[in-house]
């Protein structure tokens, strides 16, 4: 579906897959289809059936009733392939210097383009099964929840038809999970880079240094920047109009490209000889560059509606191979690159090892920015799944106290989370080990096995499947076992700044 807003380009985010669900079009489309057809509330029907699952079943049960979009509203190669980049753009790129020193700077290129490939893999994996599964049931689309549904009910195992709707719910648990995740990061960022801006103010100067190490006086926590950007955010979720919104998301584009420009023209300039950089890291701190890996890779998802909304959809393998292979590509140049430029120095975000000179603050300040808007655009893919089910078991005339009751809670949740591990590059393998890459890595092979078991599906497929998805689940525990060991060691409690900021 397309909205019918002047210039604002919606997606159907009902199609989308409950994966790495991508920053602000997807969640414009799940707000614009959520106005627009479940404006009178919750289907009585349907209990206290989530908005993708009401949603999906509004569009794909009777298909003749779905208008397809207007031709001059689909995407173009060249839309498509702009909005696949954005997607895969945010935070996680920001980490991957650091992730690169925890892999060594042999190792580390080598294991993220590994990654990168089998997470395309993956995606092209959903695709064949998604559209395997719509045209068996002759829908017009289902999302990544149902394709997992709908292929259990179909496999010989018995038990696994019985249980097919424990698929989705995984697939939508393990969403909510990685988007809080991913707002909790976001609570992180913003307060890493604030807390070096004010406290840096008195020495920050317009000539543009190497950074050293200072050393100040007593400052502020890091959990009071967390604190008081708390207020902020709790507002700005209030807000739930989607013209707003859609200017929010300019405005997070404008600031993450042009932040993104002055990162790059700084780290190319001056990098030092690596001849003193291993190539190969511990294998400890490799599980941890594994979930941070696994983290930046955040547009999974964009892949279904993207291609449901293209003019041409038989075009739409030539995009994600191209998009895929710039995305990659960025990342390995931006995390060797970092690593190479601030060699052991390189901290969780690539913006704390900046210059102290206003040029560069004002790259922290920008990208702080855009990471404070795109938390409002990404809180709402976990709020409309779990509002409209709160909304279900009161009267009508508590359902507003209810919404934005559990709104400011699901803030103050993720910035909880922030309070308590305020360490971004932990956090962010920890949140990439456990649900990303499940999403990403483990359950799309699968989905293929049983999604094309009863048809003859070969060996080598289930065999190939199944490696996948053992290095994923092995990825998954060890990386998570490690980020959960390091963030229970003493000097976690140390007077240092938790992610390798100011000493004092």
């Amino acid at each position: 579906m397309v909205s019918s807003t002047p210039n604002v380009f919606i997606l159907d985010c009902s199609s989308c897959p409950a994966a790495l669900w991508p920053p602000e079009e997807e969640i414009m489309l799940k707000k614009s289809l959520l106005e627009n057809e479940h404006r009178d509330g919750l289907n009585p029907d349907c209990g206290s059936q989530s908005p993708l699952e009401s949603s999906s079943s509004s569009n794909n049960d009777t298909p003749d009733n779905v208008a397809p979009p207007e031709d001059t509203d689909m995407l173009s190669l060249m839309q498509t392939l702009i909005h696949l980049l954005k997607s895969n753009i945010g935070t996680g790129l920001l980490g991957l210097p650091l992730a690169m020193k925890n892999a060594g700077l042999l190792v580390g290129p080598i294991s993220l383009l590994a990654i990168g490939v089998l997470t395309v893999h993956c995606m092209v994996i959903l695709l064949n099964c998604t559209h395997h599964v719509t045209q068996r049931l002759q829908k017009t689309f289902v999302n990544y929840g149902e394709a997992m549904m709908y292929s259990l009910e179909s496999c010989p195992s018995p038990w696994l038809r019985t249980h097919s709707m424990w698929g989705r719910y995984t697939v939508s648990f393990m969403l909510i999970v990685t988007q809080l995740g991913f707002c909790s990061v976001y609570f992180m960022f913003m307060a890493d880079n604030l807390q070096q801006i004010v406290e840096e103010a008195p020495t920050t100067s317009n000539t543009c240094q190497p950074r050293q190490i200072l050393v100040l006086g007593p400052i502020l926590d890091i959990r009071f920047y967390m604190l008081s950007i708390l207020p902020f955010l709790v507002l700005m979720v209030l807000i739930q109009n989607l013209r707003v919104l859609s200017i929010f998301s300019t405005l997070a584009s404008v600031t993450t490209l042009g932040s993104m420009a002055l990162i790059f023209e700084y780290i190319i300039q001056g990098i030092p000889h690596p001849g003193n950089l291993p190539l190969v890291a511990n294998w400890k701190t490799f599980l941890l560059f594994f979930g941070a890996a696994i983290f930046a890779f955040e547009g999974v998802g964009m892949v279904l509606p993207l291609k449901n909304q293209m003019k041409n959809p038989q075009k739409f393998s030539f995009v994600l191979y191209l998009g895929m292979s710039l995305v990659i590509s960025l990342y390995i140049c931006l995390g060797t690159l970092g690593y190479m430029k601030f060699g052991s120095d390189t901290r969780a975000s690539i913006t704390l090892n900046l210059p102290n000179c206003w040029l560069y603050q004002s790259v922290k300040l920008m990208y702080s920015v855009g990471i404070f808007f795109t938390y409002v655009l990404q809180f709402h893919v976990p709020a409309e799944i779990i509002i409209p089910f709160a909304l279900s078991h009161v009267s009508e005339s508590w359902a507003l106290f209810v919404d934005l009751t559990v709104r400011t809670a699901l803030v103050c949740l993720t910035c909880v989370l922030a309070v308590l591990i305020p360490r971004l590059d932990l956090v962010i393998s920890l949140v990439g080990s456990v649900s990303s890459s499940a999403l990403a890595l483990i359950i799309p092979p699968l989905l293929e096995i049983t999604t094309f078991y009863s048809e003859d599906i070969s060996f080598v497929t289930i065999a190939k499947d199944v490696l996948i998805s053992i290095l994923g689940l092995l990825g998954c525990i060890f990386g998570t076992y490690q980020a959960l060991y390091e963030l229970t060691q003493h000097n976690f409690y140390s007077r240092v700044n938790f992610t390798g900021g100011i000493h004092v």
